[in-house]
C-alpha cells in the first residue's frame, strides 16, 4: 500500500455531531440524576404509575433505569465519534463544541418534554396539583439553552471573506 496518496488528504470540516450526541446523553443523565433521583420530582411512569406502593416505586424505579441505560448508550456514542474525530484530526473549535453539547442537551429536554409531559402524559416536570408552568417552564428554559448552542456554534460576528471576481 502506498501511503503517499494520503499525503494531500486535508481533514474533514469538523463535526459537531459527536458533541451533540454527548450533550443529548449528558442532559438525559442531568435530567434523570437531578429530577429522578436527587430532587425526586418525578419517574419515568410517575404520572401513569404514581410511586404510592412499593410495586409502583418499583416499576418507575425499572423504567427510571431503562432511561439511564439510554442515555448511557447515546453518551458512548458520542464518546466514540469524538474518539474517531480526533484520530482523524476533525474535532471542532471549542466554542463550537461547547455549543454542539447545548444544541444537544436542549434538543433532548425538548423532545423529552414534548413527548413524556405534553404527548404521552408520562410524567410532568414536577408532580404538583398545577404542573403546566413547569412542564411549559421547562420547555421555554430548553429552547434558551439551544439558542445559545446556536449562538455558540454560529456567531453573528464571525468575519466572513468576500472576493469579487
Amino acid at each position: 500500500m502506498n501511503s503517499s496518496r494520503f499525503a494531500n488528504v486535508s481533514p474533514a470540516n469538523p463535526s459537531i455531531a459527536p458533541a451533540v450526541l454527548l450533550g443529548i446523553g449528558l442532559g438525559g443523565f442531568l435530567d434523570g440524576i437531578l429530577l429522578h433521583q436527587i430532587l425526586q420530582w418525578h419517574s419515568m411512569l410517575s404520572n401513569v404509575v404514581p410511586p404510592t406502593t412499593v410495586e409502583a416505586l418499583h416499576l418507575n424505579m425499572f423504567w427510571d433505569g431503562i432511561f439511564h441505560a439510554a442515555t448511557w448508550a447515546v453518551t458512548f456514542a458520542g464518546v466514540m465519534l469524538l474518539w474517531r474525530s480526533g484520530m482523524r484530526g476533525t474535532t471542532p473549535p471549542i466554542r463550537s463544541f461547547a455549543g454542539a453539547l447545548l444544541i444537544g442537551w436542549g434538543m433532548f429536554n425538548l423532545v423529552e418534554g414534548l413527548i413524556d409531559h405534553h404527548l404521552l402524559g408520562l410524567h410532568n416536570v414536577r408532580e404538583v396539583s398545577d404542573p403546566a408552568i413547569w412542564n411549559v417552564g421547562f420547555l421555554a428554559f430548553s429552547a434558551v439553552i439551544v439558542c445559545v448552542g446556536f449562538a455558540l456554534t454560529h456567531p453573528l460576528g464571525r468575519r466572513r471573506e468576500f472576493s469579487i471576481g
